[in-house]
């Protein structure tokens, strides 16, 4: 139905949520406003209540929406003049796949896994579209994962494959940022460092808005791309992930109750910098782009 994203028209004004359409992002606290003269639900403040708030809420969206059709310039902005948001800033849990993709285990010779592996980040990663991702001082080796993200419409738990998509309200953008010198450490007989190796402040930029399922009935046939100051470094499809979203829903709903605002991200295709030595740089713009859903912008900035 809509590409919800949570932002702020300028630094003195509060974060609301707003819809991408036609090249502008709609107001929807102050469309709500002008059509109706009434204070907003809270709904229209925070993406999670949205999300929370089921069929009713993105009801309310549609008619405020329909109700406002000709008249949208009276409570919109240009997309590259507001403050963007993840556009889901406090969900519950963070999930993420390692090696989905059978040509990213093949690029960085590991073997496909025999059931989703999944690892965590937490939301002191999460940042939104064009906001600075940081090279911090622990880590010399940044690398950039392109991924499909899921969210959560609505709270499940041993869910099945036949019924996942029940429980999704969305797709994003979300770019898995790595930090491989920490996540792969010398000397350490205990594996992976998953926590430092892919949960430093502003390792999961998102967005620029969540899709509603709606409009992507299918979203194993999206194209995904990443590029590094306008150089390709990563193109895949998302047919070619090794678990499908409903496979990976029922796996980890089996015991974990997934609630709504909860992210799931499925994967990357090749062209990591682990593979290719193309690490990133305080100055790189990146640009995360799949069809049907847009492009998450960051750059990257050298921690002071």
């Amino acid at each position: 139905m809509v590409k919800i994203l949570l932002f702020s028209p300028n630094s003195n004004e509060v974060k609301r949520v707003g819809v991408y359409k036609d090249g502008k992002v709609i107001d929807l606290v102050k469309a709500y406003e002008f059509l109706y003269d009434a204070k907003p639900p809270n709904w229209f403040y925070n993406t999670k209540d949205l999300i929370e708030g089921g069929e009713g809420a993105l009801f309310l969206v549609k008619k405020v929406l329909d109700d406002l059709k000709g008249l949208e310039d009276k409570v919109s902005y240009d997309p590259e003049k507001i403050i963007y948001y993840p556009p889901v800033e406090n969900p519950e849990k963070i999930f993420l796949l390692a090696v989905n993709y059978k040509a990213h285990g093949q690029e960085t010779s590991t073997p496909p896994p025999k059931e989703p592996y999944v690892f965590t980040k937490f939301a002191n990663a999460l940042i939104g579209h064009n906001q600075p991702i940081i090279y911090p001082k622990a880590s010399q080796k940044v690398d950039h994962e392109v991924e499909l993200a899921v969210i959560i419409g609505k709270k499940g738990k041993y869910v099945s494959r036949k019924d996942a998509y029940n429980y999704v309200f969305g797709y994003t953008i979300l770019n898995d940022i790595s930090f491989r010198d920490r996540q792969f450490p010398a000397e350490q007989p205990y594996g992976m460092r998953w926590v430092h190796g892919k949960g430093m402040d502003t390792a999961a930029p998102m967005g620029p808005w969540i899709v509603t399922k709606d409009e992507i009935p299918d979203p194993h046939d999206l194209k995904l791309s990443l590029r590094v100051n306008g150089e390709v470094r990563q193109e895949g499809y998302t047919g070619d992930m090794i678990f499908k979203i409903d496979q990976i829903m029922e796996y980890l709903s089996n015991g974990i109750t997934l609630k709504p605002g909860d992210v799931i991200s499925t994967g990357t295709p090749p062209g990591v910098a682990l593979a290719t030595g193309k690490y990133l740089k305080p100055g790189d713009v990146i640009e995360a782009e799949i069809s049907k859903i847009g492009i998450l912008r960051n750059y990257v900035v050298e921690e002071k």
